[in-house]
């Protein structure tokens, strides 16, 4: 596809979605804000003049505001009424002070201080303005849920209701929630008023704001509400807010040098400037809609990537701020469209090095803000975007690991425009980037009632919940040292049912979130770390004081001596170091219990052991027994052609298969052949012998000089080295080592036939059984060699086709199909910064890309060593246009609905010819969506009732017409049940007994493959688990309808009831019962 058409693509995809997210400002939308904010209006308007509050009647949220240099404000207040004085000893000023706490009444006031114990008098704000810059500007975004639409509306608190010290100690942030919370009584009586909720301004839990929802509904948006931020203009003196100075008292350094209180500080000074930063804002956006769609477009962009979208990074408003600025420095300009604004405005937050000076807005005649001005923020804050003031800084709340994940999104973002198709349209603005999917680790600390938190007070400069997201990262990152790329912690406090009237103790609920990105895997997986020598006296002792009884002084094979600490452990649990390092050092340091700390990493590894190992354990064993085979095949003397090569196809040596085959102790060189094939799976191994010039031409003759060949095979490895072999006209399965291996002989000539691909005709003389033999090694070696570059790629498939499979999506794909599938994440991980480094993010990302993918319009093309060039990707264009002209023509006996390409198979022949077709697709869709969604809500929220990690496995059984239900004891291998099925409901077809003489390891999907299978295929479709499930799902073909005349009878007047029951026979002795829930639709 030309680059142009791209283009062209892209921009009708941007105004498709910016269709859908912008909203319709409808007479009906525009009827219902006018009405909100005018009874907000009206609300505010019924509060009496000079209304008296005690404060001890309002909310704790006052209390615990005050907490932590209440006593200093007590003993300063003391101090200047000369009640103490200096030459009073500690012990007779605590005298006084308690003497002095037991006199305060309900109505005495403490100096200037009225808000303690005492009243506060409130006066109707001076107005209620729309500071929403998303409101009126047409960028405003529909939320993912549609539950979060609304405007933002200021009230301007009126300067007589402050004392010109207030700025001091938390007296404003007390007031002001004061403030609200009668203007929250107020607009609760209003009958236009549905409810009043609690939140925050950006998650600071000190500065409280309502949200009002109006009692009208509109269905085009149903979740509007307005939010009401209250705003300080002119309040206090901008110098007594200085970002050096100190106003919480109560932090001081060594008890004489007063720390300074930026953050505070800055806090206030945000509602004083709130206003003054809508207008700048507002000004920019005026009349420039290009402008107002790439800040919608930015916030799309941005709501995607949860761990930027958050207090100590990115928000909407910001982004209008950054906007502006780029406005106001001709970065961008009126000419050009909103996505090359998107753009510009991306690179500039990558890599522009003003971010390391600062951003300032010039004021008015000024060509530069003067250093003196901008040198304290950008001393104190990692990022600086400054109003035209210089005073206060609009990004202070962001972090330096904040931003330094903001620039790498940005950067990963324009690189998803250069190199993904369609500009990176789905990466950018429909692929979600959120915790559960970004990181490789993924963490819970549940603090809920943990007063360690908030032990020295709520908040001084900064939060406590925001000094404990540090401590966290301190912790981890010194923990993990070299092991971790990256580590994130968030904690968002304010939840959906906050309450700020029960005071701040109520902001611990939500769990904080920790994201781990790890270097590399080698280092992730590493049993040893090496710490300082011993001869470091110091740093040892750093050492040893952080991991304790962990630590330990070793010496190593060079003959260093230095302290280690060791974290043994079998290979394949390799990937729960982290986890136990991570547990180690919270539970060491933070005093939190083991169940506190919530680590996702091996939920889901129960559906792939046996007892307490991982099967695939035993691949060493299988490898080594391969080896042993190849040689002795290779040294076979008495062969017209010797054998020149032997690949594996199995997926057990690619290390994808659920569960390996086991060692067997009988299955050596003497054996009872007979009873263990029964007992052992077979290991399928395609054999290549020599060229020749002499092989017959047609392919009778072929097929019988591949049997002889097998046999004089058999017969040379028994004679030579006293091997078991059973012969048969297709393959010779030979028993070694404890397992069995299934020999096949690919044709040469033919090989060669499918590697040239000379003409139509010469292609189809290949049998089916040389090309689907090439096919399988094409695919096993590239595989092979995949799974050796990324060592996490195995453990995603198994549990993908653990789940397939438990949703009995056995006959719809299989194994190559969920390979490639998987293969496409690591190939491919943009918008992600790096391909799956744990089982559970891969995962994750496997159900997004099943669910999320447009299978109708795009082709999935896995080039996994980059081999596809210009043209191989052209005719894999051609190739699926043609398959969908195809399917769209007959879909009844059309090609698949899933078109998937790789280098061996341009065509999407060889796996996904017929299956699976569109229903089929449809339910695995609507599957994997299902999985996604409880599989991200599990790594980031609590186990709910009966939501756990084991329902991504378990299917449920109501979705289907019919079910068969298999006895256990006689499934293939009855281990690897994870949940036995169970129907309480529907009709009771029919019931059968376990047949004691019956084959004891008949698979579901044998019932399908029975002679009965012409019968019931325009009847029925079954559904079933090839790796060890007990039941059997049934939906309904075409069902004829009943005839009506009594002389008529035969296919057509059967009934469903019948049906089921002739197929419990086919099953008899295997089949337990049969469940009839849904009676077919009869088609005339």
């Amino acid at each position: 596809m030309e680059p142009d058409t791209f283009t062209d693509s892209m921009d009708l995809k941007v105004r498709e979605l910016l269709k859908e997210v912008r909203l319709d400002y409808s007479p009906a939308f525009t009827q219902l804000v006018e009405d909100t904010v005018l009874a907000i209006k009206d609300g505010i308007d019924k509060i009496p003049e000079d209304l008296k509050v005690w404060a001890q009647r309002s909310s704790i949220y006052v209390h615990d505001c005050l907490n932590g240099f209440l006593i200093s404000v007590i003993l300063s207040y003391l101090a200047s009424q000369n009640k103490i004085n200096k030459s009073m000893k500690a012990k007779e000023i605590l005298r006084v002070t308690l003497s002095f706490i037991g006199t305060l009444g309900p109505q005495k006031p403490i100096g200037s201080l009225t808000i303690i114990e005492g009243i506060v008098l409130l006066t109707a704000p001076g107005f209620v303005r729309d500071i929403g810059a998303d409101a009126k500007l047409s960028s405003n975004i529909r939320s993912q849920n549609l539950s979060q639409i609304g405007g933002s509306y200021a009230i301007q608190c009126v300067a007589e209701c402050f004392h010109e010290k207030d700025y001091l100690n938390h007296r404003y942030h007390a007031k002001r929630c004061l403030y609200l919370c009668i203007i929250k009584k107020y607009l609760k009586l209003s009958s236009v008023v549905c409810k009043v909720e609690w939140s925050t301004l950006q998650n600071e839990a000190r500065k409280p704001v309502l949200l009002v929802y109006p009692a009208m509904h509109l269905a085009e948006v149903p979740g509007f509400f307005v939010r009401i931020i209250p705003t300080a203009k002119s309040l206090f003196a901008i110098a007594k807010l200085n970002l050096n100075r100190n106003n919480v008292r109560v932090l001081n350094h060594g008890g004489t040098i007063p720390q300074a209180t930026p953050k505070y500080n800055s806090s206030i000074l945000e509602d004083m400037f709130l206003e003054d930063s809508t207008e700048l804002i507002r000004k920019t956006f005026l009349g420039w809609k290009e402008l107002g769609e790439s800040s919608i477009l930015l916030k799309v962009w941005a709501r995607q990537r949860s761990s930027i979208y958050v207090h100590d990074c990115l928000n909407g408003f910001l982004i209008s701020v950054i906007l502006s600025y780029l406005a106001s420095q001709n970065k961008i300009n009126k000419s050009m469209k909103a996505k090359e604004i998107l753009r510009v405005t991306l690179s500039f937050i990558a890599t522009s090095e003003l971010w390391t000076r600062g951003l300032f807005f010039k004021r008015e005649g000024e060509k530069a803000i003067p250093k003196e001005e901008r040198m304290p923020n950008r001393e104190t804050f990692p990022v600086v975007i400054c109003n035209q003031s210089a005073a206060f800084n609009l990004a202070f709340r962001v972090s330096k690991i904040g931003f330094i994940e903001l620039q790498e999104e940005a950067a990963l973002t324009l690189k998803c425009m250069e190199k993904c198709k369609d500009g990176g349209f789905e990466e950018i603005f429909m692929t979600r980037v959120d915790y559960a999917s970004k990181y490789d680790y993924c963490m819970r600390l549940n603090l809920k009632g943990k007063s360690e938190v908030h032990a020295s007070g709520f908040c001084f400069d900064d939060e406590c919940w925001r000094l404990y997201e540090q401590k966290v990262h301190t912790l981890l990152t010194q923990g993990l040292t070299d092991r971790a790329k990256f580590i994130r912690v968030t904690w968002r406090n304010t939840s959906s049912e906050c309450s700020i009237e029960n005071g701040l103790s109520m902001f611990d609920r939500e769990p904080l979130l920790v994201g781990v990105l790890v270097s590399s895997l080698e280092k992730a997986f590493r049993v040893v770390d090496i710490g300082p020598s011993a001869e470091n006296k110091e740093e040892a002792l750093k050492f040893r004081t952080f991991w304790g009884e962990k630590a330990e002084l070793r010496r190593f094979k060079d003959g260093t001596i230095a302290e280690s600490t060791v974290w043994e452990s079998e290979h394949w649990a390799r990937h729960l170091i982290l986890k136990r390092i991570s547990e180690y050092v919270l539970l060491r340091h933070l005093s939190l219990a083991k169940e506190n700390v919530v680590h996702v990493v091996h939920e889901l590894d129960f559906s792939l052991v046996h007892g307490i190992s991982d099967p695939i354990s035993f691949s060493g064993s299988l490898l080594g027994a391969l080896e042993v085979l190849s040689k002795r095949l290779r040294l076979i003397q008495d062969l017209p052609l010797r054998v020149s090569s032997v690949q594996p196809i199995d997926p057990a040596f690619r290390f994808t298969s659920v569960f390996p085959p086991e060692p067997h102790p009988l299955a050596n060189d003497e054996v009872d052949v007979p009873r263990l094939r029964k007992l052992t799976p077979s290991c399928i191994q395609p054999l290549e012998l020599e060229g020749s010039g002499n092989w017959p031409m047609d392919e009778l003759s072929i097929e019988k000089t591949k049997t002889a060949f097998l046999l004089k095979i058999g017969e040379s490895l028994q004679n030579t080295w006293g091997m078991t072999c059973i012969a048969t006209e297709d393959d010779v399965d030979v028993f070694t080592s404890g397992y069995v291996f299934r020999l096949k002989i690919l044709h040469e000539r033919g090989l060669d036939l499918v590697k040239r691909e000379i003409g139509r005709d010469q292609v189809k003389q290949v049998t089916s059984a040389d090309k689907e033999l090439f096919v399988r090694s094409q695919h096993s070696s590239m595989i092979n060699g995949f799974q050796g570059r990324y060592p996490v790629y195995a453990p995603v498939v198994r549990l993908a086709k653990r789940w397939v499979a438990s949703h009995l999506f056995s006959a719809c794909l299989v194994e190559e199909v969920v390979e490639l599938l998987v293969a496409y994440l690591f190939v491919k991980p943009l918008p992600f910064n790096n391909a799956p480094c744990s089982r559970i993010s891969g995962f994750l990302r496997f159900l997004r890309l099943l669910s999320e993918y447009d299978w109708s319009f795009s082709a999935l093309v896995v080039d996994i060593n980059g081999d596809l060039s210009q043209n191989d990707k052209r005719e894999i264009s051609d190739n699926f246009t043609l398959c969908r002209k195809d399917y769209e023509e007959n879909k009844q006996h059309g090609r698949t609905a899933m078109f998937l390409a790789a280098a061996y198979d341009k065509a999407s022949e060889a796996w996904t010819s017929f299956s699976p077709n569109l229903l089929e697709l449809k339910r695995l869709v609507a599957y994997a969506r299902s999985s996604a969604n409880l599989l991200t809500k599990l790594i980031l929220e609590e186990q709910i009732g009966s939501y756990k990690w084991e329902c991504l496995f378990r299917t449920p059984l109501n979705n289907y017409d019919a079910v068969i239900l298999l006895h256990r004891d006689k499934l293939p291998y009855p281990q690897r049940l994870l949940f036995p099925s169970e129907l309480n409901h529907g009709k009771h077809v029919a019931h059968g007994k376990a047949s004691k003489s019956f084959h004891p390891f008949m698979l579901p999907g044998d019932l399908k493959g029975s002679s009965k299978e012409k019968e019931f295929s325009n009847t029925i479709k079954l559904w079933y688990d090839s790796l060890g499930g007990d039941a059997i799902g049934i939906t309904w073909e075409k069902f004829p309808a009943k005839k009506r005349g009594r002389d008529e009878v035969g296919e057509e007047g059967k009934d469903p009831v019948d049906v089921l029951k002739e197929v419990g026979e086919v099953g008899k002795g295997f089949v337990r019962s049969v469940f009839l829930l849904k009676a077919p639709r009869r088609m005339n």
